[in-house]
């Protein structure tokens, strides 16, 4: 079995800096585990740390049913694919691939074999007499993914193997990526600061900051039900828009006061909220979850908010209008088909049951 347990796993540079701070998480066998984050929050070497390529301050890592945290990378039944390729010059297509089975002195016929068999997993049987710079940016990564296949690892380790590609050879490996996983049905931990890549690849994700697990969950439970605002905002494209003001309580209704305009909350909230009434709070809304007046219908008119539109921003199959509430500016993500006019006020509404309330001090998620 291919579990992979971290237990309050702590990693301190010189300096005092710590990079990894009480991380604990587990894998399960198969599994398809995202470590997501800006850059700087530990995810890098949370994976080197697991592949025992930085060595533990304190804590416990166990691949199985093995401790492995005096155990060298070489025999800790693992492989790597780095953000860099990291192939050798100077060989073909082929022998990149046997190398490492080489080394391990595996039989020849075997080698063969197994270079053959991840090679026609990736497509690269035509590439095998190539040097690496007869490659493109993906048919490299491909290679380096092909050695990393042909070891059959308890656990494929990802480090950002796609930051250095084009956008359409990163779509396309991000497709291939999620074939293989569902091929090999191997445990596989990967590393992006790519909010998008971690949604679509991952079964889970686990959203770091600061060298600590903030979330960690099924994608669309992360998107839904972010537990602080950190989350709200990294997980998601356009980011969640933001917006501070008060609640406000006026004929036992609770509202949300921006200071230029005011929305009623759902009656589902208010037992959550009534300690809050008076109080500044954080609201969040996501760009989806905001219309246009005109293609609402039964909106209740105190739910109708007028804010100017200041930038339009066409991507085909959606418009993203930038719109100016007089305090904040928020975006909103609309069917392609709409034409916003700059400068002019537009009537939006927002959907009520989809906003989320955060406490000013903690940014914690209240709702």
């Amino acid at each position: 079995m291919a579990q992979v347990s971290l237990k309050d796993v702590v990693k301190v540079f010189p300096g005092g800096i710590v990079a990894v701070d009480e991380v604990s998480f587990g894998v399960e066998n198969k599994e398809f585990l995202v470590l997501v984050g800006p850059s700087g929050c530990g995810k890098s070497t949370t994976l080197r740390l697991i592949a025992g390529l930085e060595t533990l301050s304190e804590g416990d890592i166990y691949i199985g049913d093995r401790k492995v945290n005096f155990i060298p990378p070489k025999d800790r039944d693992i492989a790597m694919v780095f953000q860099n390729y990291a192939l050798y010059p100077h060989m073909s297509v082929y022998e990149n691939m046997a190398f490492g089975l080489k080394l391990r002195k595996y039989p020849k016929e075997e080698i063969d074999s197994r270079v053959k068999e991840a090679a026609g997993i990736l497509g690269l049987e035509s590439l095998f007499s190539r040097k690496p710079r007869e490659l493109s940016g993906g048919q490299r990564q491909r290679v380096a993914v092909g050695r990393a296949i042909v070891r059959k690892p308890l656990v494929f380790l990802f480090d950002e193997p796609l930051s250095n590609l084009d956008a359409k050879s990163r779509v396309q490996m991000r497709t291939e990526l999620h074939r293989l996983h569902i091929r090999l049905q191997a445990t596989m931990i990967y590393v992006t600061h790519d909010q998008t890549e971690a949604m679509t690849l991952g079964d889970r994700i686990a959203v770091m900051k600061d060298g600590i697990i903030q979330q960690i969950d099924v994608p669309t439970k992360v998107y839904d039900f972010p537990v602080n605002k950190f989350v709200a905002s990294f997980i998601g494209s356009p980011p969640m828009n933001f917006m501070e003001g008060k609640i406000v309580k006026k004929e036992k209704k609770l509202y949300f006061d921006e200071g230029n305009f005011r929305v009623r909350v759902l009656e589902d909230m208010y037992e959550v909220l009534e300690e809050y009434v008076d109080r500044r709070v954080i609201m969040g809304v996501r760009s989806e979850n905001i219309y246009d007046k005109i293609f609402v219908s039964g909106a209740p008119p105190e739910n109708i908010v007028t804010m100017t539109c200041e930038v339009v921003e066409h991507l085909g199959s959606e418009v993203y209008i930038h719109l100016n509430t007089g305090k904040n500016v928020i975006v909103a993500k609309v069917s392609g088909d709409t034409n916003p006019r700059i400068n002019r006020d537009i009537d939006v509404v927002f959907d009520m049951s989809k906003i989320h309330f955060f406490d000013k001090t903690t940014e914690k998620t209240i709702v």
